[in-house]
């Protein structure tokens, strides 16, 4: 098997971008889903970015989801919003909501919004960072259908729920945790298998409750909980900030993403942001602090064969200060997939572009 191409992330984007329009979607919204794909790319989570394509169009393709780039308000009370996606692009409908929730905090110091009906929105990094960005704390979580076990137990009764938390710092990129709450993201697990790649055993069990080192059979059977109970608890909390705050559907109810594609996800969403100058007095001493918290966590000694100590997100965003210089990499069996779906909309792909930095 060929290893990756590296290739430009612009170039990426505009091709993603036609697919998503040669599927049905407006070219404005066409272009911001690429680019939050090609960004998970850029950052080192493949299972969050180009590789979702394909599903992404099939589910356009089918109706189980939609190509409108507004959610509905279902209520709008002060701090707080609830929206309704109509089953849209998860991409969209989220940047729509953080948006919303940065505006409530500018105006009351917090904002929350909870969003029903919604699709699966990627990396969950993208919109604590725009929080961050804007001198917030930011806090975005989604549920999925379930598929980890309560302690115990031998079926699936809660998600491998996302959770990030943005945070500004001065001089530096925002702390930004963005963790599943199963040991493994599912999408890396279908990426092992779409690649031919064993798993820990510790990420998944088979059919049978039993831990597999085959993503195959994995798929098949359960993700773990990081950290057992505490992960399960977690991810429980996160379907209850989500699926049942904001009137949507939760547990049993959410439908799996490749289960089958002609019915909606039907996931739910949760956005917070916290204007941390009604708390700290104002952003730049608020941002200065987090900063030295950092240093100080980063600091020497550290273990033996340890280089270096690092805060949430530091990695993510090296990765993707590399990927502008070097190129986004983009996996042979990815780029294929691209090129099938791709044609299935009328669309040629085109031949990606090496980036010159890969070739020196």
């Amino acid at each position: 098997m060929s290893g990756p191409t590296h290739t430009s992330p612009s170039w990426l984007v505009e091709r993603l971008a036609a697919v998503f329009s040669g599927a049905g979607l407006p070219a404005a919204a066409a272009r911001t889903v690429a680019t939050a794909l090609v960004d998970a790319d850029m950052r080192g989570i493949p299972s969050h970015g180009s590789l979702l394509v394909p599903m992404y169009v099939e589910r356009i393709v089918k109706g189980s989801v939609a190509t409108a780039t507004e959610p509905a308000t279902v209520a709008d009370l002060g701090a707080v919003a609830v929206l309704d996606a109509g089953h849209a692009l998860g991409v969209i409908s989220a940047d729509t909501a953080m948006a919303l929730a940065i505006e409530k905090a500018r105006a009351h110091g917090l904002g929350a919004v909870a969003v029903r009906h919604a699709f699966h929105f990627g990396g969950a990094f993208r919109y604590v960072q725009a929080a961050a960005d804007a001198g917030m704390v930011g806090v975005a979580a989604a549920n999925t259908r379930p598929l980890m076990p309560a302690p115990g137990g031998a079926h699936a009764v809660v998600g491998n729920n996302p959770l990030a938390v943005g945070v500004p710092r001065a001089g530096g990129e925002p702390l930004v945790l963005d963790m599943a709450l199963s040991e493994a993201a599912l999408g890396k697990i279908r990426l092992a298998a779409q690649e031919g790649r064993a798993i820990p055993a510790t990420w998944a069990t088979d059919a049978d409750g039993a831990p597999t080192t085959d993503p195959v059979a994995a798929i098949a059977g359960l993700l773990l909980p990081a950290a057992g109970h505490k992960g399960y608890g977690l991810a429980l909390i996160v379907d209850v900030l989500t699926g049942v705050l904001s009137g949507g559907a939760f547990g049993r109810s959410v439908n799996g993403l490749y289960a089958d594609t002609g019915v909606p996800n039907d996931c739910a969403h949760f956005f917070l942001a916290l204007d941390v100058a009604r708390f700290a007095g104002d952003l730049d001493t608020f941002s200065a602090r987090v900063a030295e918290l950092s240093a100080q966590v980063t600091s020497p000694p550290t273990a033996p064969g340890v280089e270096r100590l690092l805060v949430p997100g530091q990695l993510e965003a090296e990765r993707h200060a590399a990927a502008r210089e070097q190129g986004v990499a983009l996996d042979a069996t990815v780029l294929a997939r691209l090129r099938e779906t791709a044609a299935s909309v009328g669309v040629e792909l085109g031949e990606p572009p090496v980036h010159a930095a890969a070739v020196r």
